[in-house]
């Protein structure tokens, strides 16, 4: 097998600020995999929180990709990755575009779409999915939700972590407003302490809220747990949900976690997370980074197993270069097409079109050697 990289820009519609920082752009490095032909695709990008600089990804998916040189075909090289020892000095998000790579050219090989790889043929292969209201002045939090509202979004997810927490129930607040029948899920990004999450809570739950994501700063689960045994709205852990060992600690104990393939390694490490708390309480959220279409199409595969969805990382770009996964409509969903079921716009067709545009026939690329 032969593997590529290419490194391209992302840039966001408008910048999204988040309790810890403020995201304008983010690199975004692709792998491909090639092997008798066809091609396999997978997606790594740029991240402060998780130390991945552009050189640092470029150089990790090069040694990743002469690694797989050793493999006769993608599928003995997949049944390496997936055992859970592989590649363990690999950042999860690298080992995540990897095994994307893989799963996409076994996919194409065996003319299935991944959900049909991974025997989940019988569950769902649309949800709706949450759709990103960051920390904005009140106004635009309002237009911002009536708008999506009138787009077709149910679910809406607002940061919250503002200097001033007042802020961050006044914006809930104009969003119920804008908005009184969507689903609304709260992010703070751990920017509370526990007597601010304590204060704090009980009025978003006056506010309906449904769900907050890690409400105080990661580092102590046990103080997460605690946290959530006496809250009005169901807690879900994620920056203190990393990986399976994390989530092991947690089961039971929060009513969900956020579960994203770069946070923990890709689609089989998710799966076994998901059986680890089945069962115990703890439910399942699919979450990302902000990426395109091809860093999100993975996990849109396992959308039958879980209970909130926040997979809009593509629909905050300006122009994703790729397509296949919807969403503009409120709705993730797969294409039915073999492997990640995603193909690449023309560079006319996503600068013309953006992320709103549904690609036609003249909108994608079917060259299938992109690196």
């Amino acid at each position: 097998m032969k593997a590529r990289q290419r490194t391209v820009r992302l840039e966001l519609a408008e910048p999204l600020r988040i309790s810890r920082s403020t995201m304008a752009a983010r690199d975004a490095v692709w792998l491909t995999v090639e092997h008798a032909g066809q091609y396999g695709h997978g997606e790594a990008v740029t991240s402060g929180y998780y130390g991945l600089d552009t050189a640092t990804l470029q150089r990790l998916l090069h040694e990743a990709g002469q690694d797989l040189a050793r493999f006769v075909d993608p599928e003995s090289a997949l049944s390496a990755v997936c055992e859970e020892e592989y590649g363990r000095h690999r950042p999860a998000a690298v080992r995540a575009a990897v095994e994307s790579a893989l799963l996409d050219l076994r996919g194409k090989r065996a003319g299935l779409p991944l959900h049909r790889l991974l025997d989940a043929a019988t569950t769902r292969q649309f949800a709706a999915t949450a759709r990103t209201v960051g920390i904005v002045p009140v106004e635009r939090a309002a237009a911002q939700a009536r708008c999506l509202a009138d787009s077709g979004f149910s679910i809406i997810k607002i940061k919250a972590g503002a200097q001033d927490p007042e802020d961050d129930v006044e914006r809930v607040r104009a969003v119920r407003a804008a908005a009184p029948t969507a689903r609304l899920l709260l992010d703070p990004n751990g920017a509370w302490t526990v007597a601010q999450a304590r204060e704090l809570l009980p009025r978003f739950a006056d506010l309906t809220v449904e769900a907050v994501e890690q409400p105080i700063a990661p580092g102590d689960p046990e103080a997460l747990a605690r946290l959530a045994e006496r809250s009005p709205l169901p807690v879900i852990a994620d920056e203190d949900a990393v990986d399976h060992e994390d989530v092991r600690r947690l089961a039971g104990r929060v009513r969900g976690v956020n579960v994203k393939l770069a946070k923990c390694g890709g689609v089989h490490a998710a799966l076994r997370i998901a059986s680890l708390i089945e069962g115990s309480g703890t439910e399942l959220m699919l979450g990302c980074l902000t990426a395109s279409t091809l860093g999100l199409a993975p996990a849109v595969h396992l959308v039958g197993r879980a209970r909130w969805i926040d997979l809009d990382g593509h629909l905050l770009l300006a122009h994703d270069p790729w397509t296949g996964i919807g969403g503009t409509d409120g709705v993730v969903r797969t294409s039915g097409r073999p492997g990640l079921g995603v193909r690449r716009r023309t560079t006319a067709a996503a600068g013309a079109e953006g992320i709103e545009g549904a690609a036609g026939a003249g909108g994608e690329e079917h060259r299938e050697d992109l690196a």
